[in-house]
């Protein structure tokens, strides 16, 4: 465009369309920004209607500065802060607003398209799904459509036909997408936004008291997803750490500032080893989840001296990687006296019972493993109830549970034998993960939830190292076996906080089904599109250009270019009559040399123009012409050959910086 068309007022086809692609962009967002936005938006549009019908004028200078300051004012109540991912994203949104209100030419159409596709591209860092990867095509295809209502004015009466064209466009940006997307290099983020500390994400915290891990089982929010190279291990050895907690006070369990150094441990293999990949979704916290004991590559990923490894930074995204690890691994065969000490941590004073109670059975059983086995067998005789809503327990909590009430979750079994080993003299500490997960049977992988929250214990034994074992077992063992929907007693409900979930409606197949299949697709894009970073490209990469896959890739890849040259030039609809093929040249000749011609200008009157353009080689122009005007119109006798030589001539005569030196 140039600065005449620049200031020229938007067609009406491109402002429908720009208000469309608004709507689009925006309604996304409308989780991730202040309501008072969406207000706004709503307001604004309004207002911009009609402008266009011309019922009330542009807002003025000081209109449009109280509006600026006046959202930004908003955004910094409403966020606490002008800096971070949802304060800019808001900040974002709020000039894409209010750039429409005071949009009048087209250089600020096109300015508010681009901020259009900048908003889409924010988008993801909020949304990574399949499904917004899907509808993010809707908003770039009516930005598109505005941008073609700017420059086609034989489609300025044609909303249908400068929707086609946009998605002819996407269309044939396809293949340059894939490309780009198998051969580029994959980069490290240069810039990273901090992230709202006021942002909620369900999860496992670094603290837990008994009913922290039941809150969780109300939610089926997806925590992660996970493929094995071999077979999927069976449901009772699916133990996923997240953290260790050794710290306690007397009612929560918290982890301990030993467990937070960044020192790996001592361990040796043992056993089978299980290879896998996890799909960990946004936590909000650096834990990555593993089974025991694990070891991976992933960049900015170490080993705690507890056994479990976390990232330096939170993660805020979904991300993949691969995990290796030795379920019977001999972890730690001699213990430091910190580590001892904060093993063997109690509260001075408090629950009295469970104290004498440990201590009568390390009397009666002064072997680790028997000690542990003798307290296993006293959650199996004893009425233990398993239940996601125990009563409330006074400030003796762990001998309330043991002797009184018996009935609890996961947390509170955990808890209660951690402690009784701890009073036997026994170092132990409470494990806090997750616990199976639902097998995908079309994707081979396993879905772990927020309700598959659990929580073990990790005793130490001289010579032998930690060992873990789960109560919960003892008193559940559908728990462990099939899940928590089984295990759950029979007057309490599987989420029931969300009788919408489709989680809650597998016994209807059909369902079960669509559901499986859609997460199945999820997961593959997941795992094959967003988690195609550096080192799964140079694997891929280095499999395909290898032996005698090299050439046929090569060769396939030349055959796919060749025939995606043809569809986009179109040989075939080139002019085929010779004579004005070579016309078609001497005018783009010219073209090139800064002298166009009109629309609807003949032949002849061409060439004088261009003859006054060029003095110098006027011969030369009125000669082709000549020649090509005989040829084409009086049936004078002469060849293609002849014409083609005379254009020769004449591109031959013109200087190839001719237009430079006429600029100049």
């Amino acid at each position: 465009m140039t600065s005449t068309q620049l200031a020229q007022p938007i067609p009406r086809i491109s402002l429908n369309w720009l208000l469309i692609a608004q709507a689009l962009v925006i309604v996304p967002f409308a989780l991730h920004v202040p309501v008072a936005l969406i207000i706004l938006w709503l307001v604004c549009t309004f207002w911009r209607i009609q402008i266009f019908r011309m019922r009330v004028r542009m807002p003025g200078t000081w209109i449009k500065s109280g509006l600026l300051v006046g959202t930004a004012g908003g955004i910094f109540l409403a966020r606490g802060s002008l800096i971070g991912l949802d304060a800019g994203a808001a900040l974002l949104i709020a000039a894409f607003i209010l750039k429409m209100l005071e949009m009048q030419t087209r250089r600020d159409a096109l300015v508010l398209i681009f901020l259009g596709f900048f908003c889409v591209a924010v988008g993801y860092l909020f949304e990574d799904a399949l499904l917004w990867g899907l509808f993010t095509l809707l908003p770039i295809a009516t930005l598109l459509a505005a941008l073609i209502g700017l420059q086609q004015s034989n489609l300025a009466s044609k909303p249908a036909g400068t929707l086609m064209l946009a998605a002819k466009l996407l269309l044939q940006a396809v293949p340059l997408m894939l490309l780009l997307f198998l051969f580029f290099p994959r980069l490290d983020p240069l810039w990273s936004l901090p992230q709202p500390s006021n942002k909620a994400l369900t999860g496992l915290s670094d603290s837990m008291a008994p009913g922290d891990i039941a809150e969780l089982s109300k939610s089926a929010s997806l925590v992660f997803r996970a493929s094995f190279d071999g077979p999927v291990p069976p449901r009772s050895q699916q133990y996923w750490r997240a953290l260790t907690l050794e710290q306690f006070d007397g009612r929560r369990w918290s982890q301990s500032s030993r467990a937070q150094v960044p020192d790996a441990p001592d361990w040796r293999r043992a056993g089978e080893q299980i290879a896998y990949s996890i799909v960990l979704e946004p936590t909000g916290k650096p834990w990555l989840m593993t089974m025991d004991v694990g070891q991976t590559d992933l960049a900015g990923a170490r080993q705690m001296s507890d056994f479990r490894w976390q990232r330096r930074r939170p993660v805020e995204q979904s991300m993949l990687y691969n995990v290796v690890s030795w379920p019977d691994a001999v972890r730690e065969t001699t213990l430091s006296d910190s580590a001892r000490s904060q093993a063997l941590q109690l509260p001075a004073k408090g629950n009295p019972e469970a104290r004498e109670w440990a201590a009568d059975l390390h009397r009666r059983y002064p072997r680790t493993d028997a000690l542990v086995d003798a307290m296993l067998s006293y959650f199996t005789e004893q009425p233990f109830h398993y239940t996601l809503k125990p009563p409330t327990l006074g400030p003796n909590s762990i001998d309330d549970f043991l002797f009184a009430s018996r009935s609890g979750f996961c947390a509170h079994y955990a808890g209660a034998m951690t402690f009784a080993l701890r009073a036997a003299g026994v170092p132990a500490r409470v494990v806090a993960g997750y616990q199976g997960g639902e097998l995908n049977p079309d994707g081979n992988y396993i879905s772990v939830r927020q309700f598959d929250a659990h929580a073990w214990v990790e005793y130490w034994q001289a010579g032998v190292g930690w060992r873990s074992v789960d109560p919960t077992a003892a008193v559940a063992p559908a728990r462990i076996e099939q899940g928590l929907e089984q295990a759950l007693a029979s007057g309490e409900e599987f989420l029931a906080d969300s009788p919408m979930s489709a989680l809650r409606y597998r016994h209807l197949a059909w369902v079960n089904a669509l559901r499986m299949s859609w997460d199945n697709l999820n997961y593959g894009w997941q795992r094959w599109v967003l988690g195609y970073q550096g080192q799964q490209q140079l694997q891929v990469l280095g499999r395909w250009f290898s032996g005698v896959q090299a050439p046929v890739f090569a060769g396939s890849g030349l055959a796919i270019l060749g025939l995606l040259a043809l569809w986009l030039l179109k040989p075939w609809r080139r002019e085929s009559d010779s004579q004005l093929r070579l016309f078609n040249r001497f005018e783009r000749l010219l073209a090139r040399h800064g002298l166009k011609r009109q629309q609807g200008e003949g032949a002849q009157a061409f060439a004088r123009r261009a003859a006054l353009h060029f003095p110098q080689h006027a011969e030369a122009i009125e000669g082709f012409v000549d020649e090509f005007q005989a040829q084409r119109y009086a049936g004078a006798s002469g060849s293609t050959a002849q014409l083609r030589r005379r254009l020769k001539r004449l591109r031959r005569s013109l200087p190839w910086r001719l237009s430079t030196m006429r600029a100049k």
